[in-house]
């Protein structure tokens, strides 16, 4: 799906006076605005009016798999059309964390009127309504007014992936900057290795293929045998197919469909049939802390080129939700930062992740080349940083505090009780950072949310490498 250009949604932005200044403030960002905090102040105002109604939603996928969310919204009054922004950005996340081509409201007219004009007219919401309906789903995207009563039922489908390490396994990791992939024996990895690429401009599917085939040879040149082969890659994967991944984002659409999207498929034949599994790399992340920390109800963030998002169940397992964690809302500012696929404004992928570094260095004073790319730039701020600069510790300090108040949000949709992170971004003390200042964040704003958050850590050789080694207990044995 090709990019969108970046215009403010045709629902408008918030009235300043509806926006909440966190009590940690970003030191970078002064104008940040939590969405969590907004969204709290202003639907308890609502609950209190004589107008307020609660507004129902839920997103159906192709196969059944259900979600519910109830919001609230102003019948009637000036603040009306506030309510319907903040809806759809509650309509938003939903629609990215947990996935679907069919959206059910139960609402005010007007509202269902303006949420209908946002997802056809309006190129913000034209994105969502293409990304989820033909792109990922291959299904027409619906929008449907009906009665709560007549919503179908929650249904979860969770996924029985990863834990299997018996047999001799390879396991890869497939970011915009860097490939990783690790050889591993009945749960021991005797190899692994990273290398530089970059996907995002080659037009090519047979370039794609050559480069992975080329990890996994090396991988398995440690190996007496190949068994099983995992995989954990950015963007979303439906059957080992991506739908939707910017490492194919220069693939003519036809060329996409005819080779990439069976690229997968290609590489299990060439390597004998062997079982094959890839997800997304966030549903890994998850998969990981989970293994490594015996817990449920965990969401894994990996900040790398974008951000990925992952969440193991309380009973351990993978779900089928999307946790499409860099389209899903943060911030409400008016002035938030636009993602530059998907056009909109205030969304994960500009917060936590490489796009983040690169955006905050210049508030904080580093100068860098004009065509350094983003590894480059984060490099440069980890070598900053293990020099005991305040500049590159104030870059830090401020994606920590967008994490805390991006925790506060993802705990509206997600019952969250452990946490891990992965990805570039976290690697070296900076990552330090980045977790006490989240920490503080919560600490600061328990009245806000009486989630608990046990913060899980990895070490610096797994949050680099961590996602191939988990990668390859996807499959399990013939």
């Amino acid at each position: 799906m090709e990019p969108r250009p970046g215009q403010a949604a045709s629902l408008g932005q918030l009235d300043e006076r509806h926006l909440i200044r966190p009590r940690v403030m970003p030191p970078l960002d002064p104008a940040f605005r939590p969405a969590a905090l907004a969204a709290a102040r202003f639907f308890e105002r609502v609950r209190e009016s004589p107008s307020g109604r609660p507004v129902w939603l839920a997103v159906e996928q192709p196969g059944g798999t259900v979600s519910h969310h109830e919001s609230w919204a102003l019948a009637e009054g000036p603040d009306a059309a506030s309510s319907a922004r903040f809806v759809e950005r509650d309509l938003k996340f939903l629609l990215w964390s947990r996935g679907g081509s069919r959206v059910y409201v139960d609402g005010p007219a007007s509202l269902v009127a303006a949420l209908t004009r946002h997802f056809t007219a309006d190129p913000v919401g034209a994105f969502d309504a293409g990304a989820l309906g033909s792109t990922i789903y291959g299904a027409p995207f619906e929008f449907l007014a009906a009665p709560h009563s007549e919503f179908p039922g929650e249904t979860a489908a969770s996924l029985e992936l990863g834990g299997h390490l018996d047999g001799c396994r390879i396991g890869f990791d497939l970011g915009a900057s860097d490939r990783k992939v690790a050889a591993v024996v009945d749960g021991v990895v005797c190899f692994s290795e990273e290398t530089s690429w970059d996907p995002r401009h080659q037009a090519d599917p047979q370039w794609h293929f050559q480069q992975i085939n080329e990890s996994l040879r090396r991988a398995a040149d440690h190996l007496p045998r190949v068994d099983a082969i995992g995989g954990s890659s950015a963007g979303v994967f439906v059957n080992n197919e991506p739908r939707l991944t910017s490492l194919f984002r220069a693939v003519p659409r036809d060329l996409f469909e005819s080779r990439a999207r069976h690229l997968f498929r290609e590489l299990q034949h060439a390597w004998g049939d062997v079982p094959l599994v890839v997800v997304n790399d966030g549903d890994v992340t998850a998969l990981a802390g989970a293994m490594s920390a015996g817990v449920g109800a965990l969401l894994g963030i990996a900040m790398g080129s974008s951000e990925a998002g992952g969440y193991i169940t309380s009973d351990g397992r993978l779900t089928s939700w999307l946790n499409e964690l860099a389209f899903a809302p943060v911030d409400l500012a008016a002035g938030a930062p636009r993602d530059e696929w998907s056009g909109d404004s205030g969304v994960g992928a500009q917060y936590f992740s490489q796009q983040a570094v690169a955006r905050l260095l210049p508030a904080a004073g580093i100068d860098v080349p004009d065509d350094l790319d983003q590894p480059a730039r984060l490099l440069e701020l980890q070598r900053l940083m293990a020099e005991g600069d305040a500049r590159a510790h104030s870059v830090y300090e401020t994606i920590g505090a967008y994490l805390g108040y991006g925790l506060l949000q993802y705990a509206r949709f997600y019952r969250i009780e452990h946490l891990l992170l992965l990805g570039r971004v976290m690697t070296g003390s900076g990552g330090d950072v980045i977790q006490e200042t989240a920490q503080q964040v919560l600490e600061s704003e328990q009245d806000q949310s009486s989630t608990h958050i046990t913060f899980h850590t990895a070490s610096e050789r797994d949050k680099r490498h961590g996602q191939a080694v988990v990668a390859a207990s996807l499959p399990r044995l013939r």
